[in-house]
C-alpha cells in the first residue's frame, strides 16, 4: 500500500510527455486573414463581382437546359439544386467574412475616434494656454509705457529744463546788473 502512494506520487511529481498530434494545430495569422476578409468584401461589394457572378449563373443555367444531356450536371426537373447549394454556401460564408471586415473597420474607427478626441483635447489645452498668455501680456503692456507717453514725459522735462535754464539765466543778469551799479 505505501509503495502505491510512493509510485503515485512520483507520477505527480514528474510532468508528462508531450502527446504527438495527429494533425499540426493551425494558428493563423489573424491580421493576414483579416486582410483577406477585407479584400474579398471589397471585391464583393463591387460591379465587378456581380457581373462575374451573372455571367456564372447564366452559364451555369444554360449549359444544364439546353447543353449536351450527358454532360448535364444539375438537373432542370429539380429546379438547379446543385446551383441552389453553391449559391447558399457562397453566401453562408460571404456573411461572416463581411462581419469579420466590418468589425476590423469598426475598431480602426475607434482608434481613430480616441485619437481624434486626444487631439481635441490637446488643441483645446493649447488654445486656453495661448489664451493666458495673451491675457499675461495684455496686463503687462497696461504697465509698460507707450511711445507717446515716453515722449510726453520728456517733453515735460525739457519744458522743466528750459524754465529752469532761462530762471537761471535771468538771476544771473539781474545780478550782474546789480553788481555793475
Amino acid at each position: 500500500m505505501a509503495e502505491k502512494r510512493k509510485s503515485v506520487a512520483r507520477g505527480l511529481d514528474t510532468p508528462r510527455t508531450a502527446r504527438t498530434r495527429w494533425m499540426p494545430r493551425l494558428s493563423p495569422n489573424p491580421d493576414a486573414f483579416g486582410q483577406a476578409t477585407e479584400k474579398f468584401a471589397r471585391f464583393m461589394g463591387t460591379p465587378q463581382f456581380l457581373v462575374w457572378m451573372t455571367v456564372f449563373c447564366v452559364v451555369w443555367l444554360l449549359w444544364n437546359t439546353w447543353g449536351p444531356e450527358p454532360l448535364r450536371f444539375d438537373s432542370v426537373a429539380l429546379g438547379f439544386t446543385l446551383l441552389t447549394l453553391m449559391l447558399s454556401l457562397q453566401a453562408s460564408y460571404a456573411a461572416p467574412l463581411l462581419l469579420l471586415a466590418q468589425n476590423r473597420q469598426d475598431d480602426r474607427d475607434r482608434v481613430a475616434m480616441r485619437q481624434d478626441r486626444e487631439r481635441a483635447e490637446r488643441n483645446l489645452l493649447d488654445t486656453e494656454y495661448l489664451t493666458r498668455e495673451i491675457a499675461e501680456l495684455r496686463i503687462a503692456l497696461r504697465e509698460v509705457a507707450t511711445r507717446d507717453y515716453v515722449r510726453s514725459e520728456i517733453r515735460g522735462l525739457l519744458e522743466e529744463l528750459l524754465e529752469a535754464e532761462g530762471r537761471d539765466d535771468g538771476g544771473r543778469r539781474s545780478r550782474g546788473r546789480e553788481g555793475s551799479r
